[in-house]
């Protein structure tokens, strides 16, 4: 989280930093575009997006004008707030107020729907080609394409990069504590989080590396959002049963959060930190993998460990690739895959939910409806879903490209280290679940973290914790769906 973090989104270091300290990047600079378009008057777009964009605005521009956009079209970028709440907060103020400016938004996946319920939204569906809307909702991953469609079908935003939760792991101690990652093809083939926990163990004891399995506990956002997602769902267990309820109706779905497969997977990682004495311990895993440290680690503090050579295993998001691959890190020690599983997609009880699981990240291109240059907007827009462009994009600040030909292609696979692991992503990115964005996830995400936290923690039992959140979560479904707020 810059989350995801951006996608969540509390991660203070950007993607540019983190691809600068591998010596990633700049190839595209030099671009440069065609002869000037014959005397028109010239438009500049605002595009309220981040840092990272703002920091490759000139070699973007260039690339729009030379994949066809009229030269005459500007974009500038606005770097806001990394923090995506304070983004988001800044945004329902612009559009509150049917402010025209800035034209084009950077909405984070998992809150553009809360815009679009509200009308605040441009329809791309009313405005672009039909055959470019077909493209996105045909070839971009679909998870990502799920959290820009409104509720009529619709396209509302366009992704512009999507982030999946993956697994690095170091390849080395796996191997010498007698494992065959490369043999079992671990980057493609997911294994079972009891297989998993074995192999962190034997690794931890016959290296002697302090830890085992870090990731984000803390209580935040990143916690409801992504980590705890991961697991339970990977268990069989959902927030509100299958896939086709994650964005309503609010009051009409099924909440589920005490489902037995939820309830495993915080007895999983409750072993994972306190080991087989703990009351809640799970039969058959290997104990007391994760540090206590944990609970209050999110996305670059849990990174710390790992880079500096003291874990085996560690989930992050996919710019952690990029910095924990670089040379003098670890190199060719480092592997990739995905997420475990216990409990595969036709042994849950629910559609869609089981097997390997990555939380879904990233963020969207939206248009403000109150925009005065909408015909550049477009054109931006259309220019923005280029191959030439993703691929830019991914090369010089490490943005994953939405559209899935695109990933797998053999420039995606030349990008410095990320690229290795194309094969992993694009598996993340087709087991990539949303949160369960709606009016009401804002409250609901704040009592899951705290009541996960507090299993996690030892404070509560799973079974007691994840009742009370049964309540809690059934009764903030209630008050939005009685107070009109629901999404239909």
């Amino acid at each position: 989280m810059r989350g995801e973090h951006r996608g969540h989104e509390e991660r203070i270091v950007s993607r540019r930093d983190v691809l600068k300290a591998v010596g990633a990047g700049g190839a595209t600079a030099a671009i440069t575009g065609g002869t000037a378009s014959a005397q028109r008057a010239p438009i500049s777009v605002q595009w309220g997006a981040d840092s990272d964009l703002a920091s490759v605005a000139g070699p973007l521009q260039e690339l729009l004008w030379e994949v066809g956009l009229p030269r005459n079209i500007n974009i500038d970028v606005i770097a806001g707030t990394e923090e995506t709440d304070i983004r988001e907060e800044q945004y329902t103020r612009w559009l509150s107020g049917n402010l025209a400016n800035p034209d084009m938004l950077l909405t984070d996946s998992g809150w553009t729907l809360n815009f679009v319920v509200r009308d605040q939204l441009l329809n791309l569906d009313q405005h672009l080609p039909k055959s470019l809307v077909n493209r996105v909702k045909n070839g971009y991953f679909e998870a990502s394409v799920s959290t820009a469609t409104g509720p009529n079908g619709d396209l509302y935003a366009i992704p512009l990069y999507p982030d999946f939760g993956v697994m690095l792991y170091r390849k080395d101690l796996v191997e010498k504590a007698g494992y065959e990652p490369e043999a079992e093809n671990w980057a493609e083939n997911p294994i079972s989080w009891r297989k998993f926990s074995h192999a962190t163990k034997d690794a931890m004891d016959k290296s002697g590396v302090p830890y085992g399995y870090t990731f984000q506990a803390d209580l935040y956002e990143g916690l409801s959002c992504c980590d705890f997602n991961e697991f339970m769902t990977s268990w069989g267990g959902a927030y509100f049963g299958g896939r086709k309820d994650l964005f309503g109706p609010i009051g009409e779905r099924p909440v589920t959060i005490d489902d037995p497969g939820v309830m495993n997977s915080i007895r999983m990682i409750r072993t994972f930190i306190w080991g087989q004495g703990d009351p809640a311990a799970l039969d058959g895993y290997a104990g007391k993998i994760s540090p206590t440290g944990v609970l209050q680690w999110i996305e670059d503090s849990s990174l710390g460990p790992f880079t500096a050579g003291d874990a085996v295993m560690h989930r992050n998001w996919p710019y952690a690739i990029a910095s924990a691959g670089a040379e003098g890190v670890l190199g060719d020690r480092l592997g990739v895959m995905p997420i475990p599983y216990a409990v595969s997609e036709k042994e849950s009880e629910y559609p869609g939910i089981g097997g390997s699981t990555s939380a879904l990240g990233g963020w969207h291109m939206a248009v403000n409806p109150n925009t005065e240059k909408l015909d550049a907007v477009l054109r931006i827009l259309e220019a923005m879903t280029d191959k030439r462009i993703q691929l830019m994009l991914f090369e010089n600040i490490g943005l994953l490209p939405p559209e899935v030909s695109v990933l797998e292609s053999k420039a995606a696979r030349q990008v410095p280290i990320v690229g290795d692991h194309v094969d992993t992503l694009r598996i993340a990115g087709a087991n990539a679940i949303p949160r369960p964005v709606t009016v009401a996830w804002t409250q609901e995400s704040t009592k899951i973290a705290e009541l996960v936290h507090e299993a996690y923690s030892g404070g509560m039992m799973p079974e007691a914790a994840m009742g009370e959140l049964q309540s809690q979560i059934e009764e903030i479904e209630g008050y939005n769906r009685v107070g009109g707020a629901e999404r239909n």
